[in-house]
């Protein structure tokens, strides 16, 4: 078991790496393959509002004139140690892990998005309990009711739910209970260090808007699931031996289809900690998702870079961690 903890952080460390050079190769080459010139790349990461001093100053603080290995490995040092840009008399420094900095503000991109992972983290845990409990349960007794009014009802608002956009969700959500009824009459984020309660309150909308698409898709993964597994001759070899159905369903049956909800739950984990775009515009959350969309409305590029790389990251070490949880939800699945 250790050894193969070692090959897999090993190995997610080398995925790291290779996520950093796809990136890079996003942002810097393949646009000059597109046919820009190093002074129309300098112009996205300065902004819209360009002048020749200041596109010139990019170009020679990020090395665009330089080989491409020695801008990758420009771009790999920074992130390591940090790095210094100089603007003419002035000069500013980028500290490690410098993920981008933004050339039109004069920030650093890592502090911003460092100080709204809380929000985006905030809206991925609550909707990610309710999401896995309830599509989870939903699935199992789907499967168990196969063929029953509540089965086939249950997936019914399953693929509704699988159909409709989050932004749709969410506007219907704040219409109803925001604005009608006045139930929730002031979503907005406040710090759970600030106040747990208020903080709970306020996010229960969001939660239920980004969970409602998750459940509906993780319910019809286990109703899948626990209908292949149901069948198996471990199950009716379980049941001959006089177990009770609970234990059948919870420790044979349950355990061996959570393998490829687990898989995709690092998946979708990891995507939304990288920012959950859709429900944060909705819901003017200042979170990760919507500092990247912030980036691309104001054409101001190494923030769309940095919240890149921190997504990759966040999806990477998710999946690590969805690797190491195998041997424990799986019966089936030994280590060696």
């Amino acid at each position: 078991m250790t050894a193969y903890i070692i090959r897999r952080v090993i190995a997610a460390i080398l995925l790291v790496l290779v996520v950093t050079a796809v990136t890079f190769v996003i942002f810097f080459w393949v646009p000059k393959l597109g046919g820009q010139s190093t002074t129309q790349l300098a112009t996205q990461y300065v902004g819209k509002d360009a002048n020749p001093q200041s596109i010139a100053a990019v170009k020679k603080n990020l090395g665009l004139d330089l080989p491409l290995y020695e801008q990758y490995w420009h771009f790999i040092k920074g992130i390591v140690m940090g790095a210094k840009y100089q603007f003419g008399p002035d000069a500013a420094t980028c500290h490690r892990p410098c993920l981008g900095y933004s050339f039109k503000n004069h920030v650093e991109v890592w502090p911003q998005i460092k100080a709204r992972i809380p929000i985006t983290l905030s809206l991925a845990v609550g909707a990610a309990v309710i999401w896995v409990i309830s599509g989870v349960a939903i699935g199992v007794v789907s499967a168990l009711k196969r063929g029953t009014i509540f089965d086939r009802l249950s997936m019914g608002v399953a693929l509704a739910g699988v159909s409709l956009p989050i932004f749709f969700t969410g506007m219907v959500l704040l219409g109803l209970f925001s604005y009608k009824w006045t139930i929730w009459d002031n979503v907005q984020y406040v710090p759970i260090t600030q106040n747990p309660g208020q903080w709970a309150w306020n996010l229960i909308l969001p939660w239920i808007s980004l969970a409602f698409l998750y459940s509906a898709l993780y319910a019809r993964l286990t109703r899948a699931g626990m209908l292949e597994t149901m069948g198996e001759d471990y199950i009716r070899t379980a049941r001959a031996k006089g177990l009770r159905e609970r234990t059948v369903i919870g420790k044979h049956g349950l355990r061996a289809a959570l393998s490829p909800i687990v898989t995709i739950f690092g998946m979708d984990f990891g995507l939304l900690l990288g920012g959950a775009v859709l429900t944060e515009s909705v819901f003017s959350f200042k979170g990760v998702g919507e500092y990247a969309v912030e980036g691309i409305q104001g054409n101001d590029l190494p923030i769309v870079l940095g919240v890149t790389l921190v997504a990759a990251v966040f999806i990477v070490v998710s999946s690590l961690v969805v690797d190491l949880l195998y041997a424990a939800i799986d019966p089936r699945v030994r280590y060696s």
